[in-house]
């Protein structure tokens, strides 16, 4: 498998605060980027939160929803570096809430794509597999 560089301009695959109608989706996204359609993140499991959701992988689970979005080309590096700060990641950092990975996700039309993910840190994860509440469905605008 081939790990993407940390800035190859990949699509991002947002399931919580950034998708349409969400808290951080207009202040983050609106004007900067190409594209937005629905996706599906397969073998994962969507966590509560504090306001926010995690994704946990988890083989053979569910499915997390959420939206594939390209960013404009000339947006790119700004809204990556903005969300990696957003989701409180760094590389290599042991106090990272979330770790940005590249995972393939599959479009409403069934194929797959690369796309950047932020899912639970290891520790993190850790706590929510062992404590946490799963959200049915794995859809977070769909909890209530």
């Amino acid at each position: 498998m081939i790990t993407p560089e940390p800035r190859d301009p990949l699509p991002f695959f947002v399931y919580g605060t950034l998708r349409p109608g969400g808290a951080n989706h207009d202040l983050f996204l609106r004007g900067r980027i190409r594209t937005e359609e629905p996706g599906r993140l397969p073998g994962a499991l969507l966590y509560d939160g504090p306001g926010y959701p995690y994704a946990v992988e988890e083989p053979g689970a569910g499915a997390v929803s959420g939206e594939l979005v390209t960013a404009r080309p000339e947006s790119y590096g700004s809204l990556l570096t903005e969300l990696d700060r957003l989701e409180e990641y760094a590389p290599g950092d042991p106090r990272n809430l979330y770790e940005r990975v590249a995972r393939d996700v599959v479009r409403g039309d069934g194929t797959a794509v690369r796309a950047w993910v932020y899912l639970a840190a290891p520790a993190v994860a850790a706590r929510l597999r062992a404590r946490g509440r799963p959200i049915e469905g794995g859809d977070w605008p769909a909890r209530r």
